[in-house]
């Protein structure tokens, strides 16, 4: 039986732990922080409910030690915040793992990171994928429940030169993944980088007066912040083509995921995605350190910048957004992000970013 170790305890590791352990695979649940997984240590198990069903998963190791987790495992499946990528990546370098990695999700320069984390310490780099978003819908209720509320259709996968290992692990695990020709067009396909700071931005005075307490994907989803996604939409394709990708506009890529229905694939941005029935509930930020913010800035928006500058493309829009982000979250936003230096791509033109991300021909 295929081993996972599962790193992360948050609302995707344990949708992850519930859809593999159903699925026949043995998992090993991982987090570093005690309040996200001393109930479920205690109970040796956790309930979920939702898309895939209702009851209870008891994977066969719950612990916060981290080499406990990866002996014996076949690949270690990355289900964190990209806040938590750099350490995770050094954690897993200290302790030695050379096998399969897959980043679920990546975002926009996971698989980048990790690498520059690997080099930076002189270790030689595991095979390595990412996913282009999280393949779940879902949140922690509680701290050893999980609500899922929507499952990904399909996620874009791409890896690193020499992670092929990683790749077929992927699919085995992921059937329903979409491989993608490298790691630029995957971190371009995030879509949260587009979903998330528009309305962050424009509904923070909202944020803060109310404590969150509106929908994001409807309520907080004016024309007005949709006019600002499409531009930064149109930035984010227009990056993706000076690189060789041509990217599906954001309501296409969400009906691919599955979180705008086919129904609504020709509606506007506002219509398409507040129809969506896997993020109808989702709440909007209870605060500005919420992850809309504090990863979705410096991780997102961020890391599009520096491959735009590295490719020669301008994204005023998302140069606007970040400059607000620094104003709302101070300069920790970006010296805390996915700058060029720690994707290892400072001072890269284009083509010594494809040189990073693609087979030698």
């Amino acid at each position: 039986m295929m081993r996972v170790a599962i790193l992360g305890s948050g609302g995707g590791g344990l949708s992850a732990a519930t859809e593999l352990t159903l699925n026949g695979f043995s998992c090993a649940l991982w987090n570093r922080g005690a309040a996200a997984i001393s109930d479920i240590i205690k109970q040796g198990s956790f309930s979920y409910r939702g898309v895939l069903g209702e009851g209870r998963v008891a994977p066969g190791l719950v612990t916060q030690d981290l080499v406990e987790a990866l002996a014996g495992a076949d690949v270690a499946l990355v289900s964190l915040p990209t806040l938590a990528h750099a350490s995770i990546a050094t954690g897993l370098a200290s302790a030695g793992w050379a096998g399969p990695v897959i980043l679920n999700p990546g975002h926009t320069g996971g698989a980048l990171e990790f690498r520059a984390v690997y080099e930076e310490l002189g270790k030689p780099l595991p095979p390595i994928a990412e996913f282009s978003t999280l393949t779940y819908v879902a949140r922690k209720t509680k701290p050893s429940t999980v609500n899922i509320t929507g499952r990904a259709k399909s996620v874009r996968c791409a890896t690193l030169p020499g992670g092929g290992a990683a790749a077929e692990m992927a699919k085995i695990l992921y059937p329903r993944i979409s491989h993608v020709p490298d790691v630029l067009f995957s971190s371009l396909s995030n879509v949260n980088l587009v979903l998330h700071p528009p309305g962050a931005v424009l509904g923070a005075s909202w944020v803060e007066a109310t404590g969150g307490s509106f929908t994001f994907y409807r309520e907080g989803l004016s024309d007005g912040v949709a006019r600002v996604m499409r531009r930064l939409d149109d930035e984010r394709r227009a990056v993706g083509l000076a690189f060789g990708h041509e990217l599906p506009a954001l309501v296409e890529e969400m009906v691919r995921i599955g979180t705008v229905e086919e129904k609504d694939a020709g509606k506007s941005i506002r219509k398409a995605i507040s129809g969506g029935e896997a993020n109808a509930t989702i709440m909007a930020p209870d605060s500005l350190g919420h992850r809309y913010y504090l990863e979705d800035f410096g991780h997102g928006l961020l890391p599009l910048a520096e491959l735009a500058n590295c490719a020669g493309v301008e994204v005023p829009t998302a140069a606007a957004l970040l400059e607000i982000g620094r104003c709302l979250l101070g300069e920790e936003l970006i010296a805390g992000g996915r700058t060029a230096q720690a994707l290892g791509i400072r001072g890269l033109d284009r083509e010594g970013v494809i040189s990073i991300v693609r087979e030698a021909a």
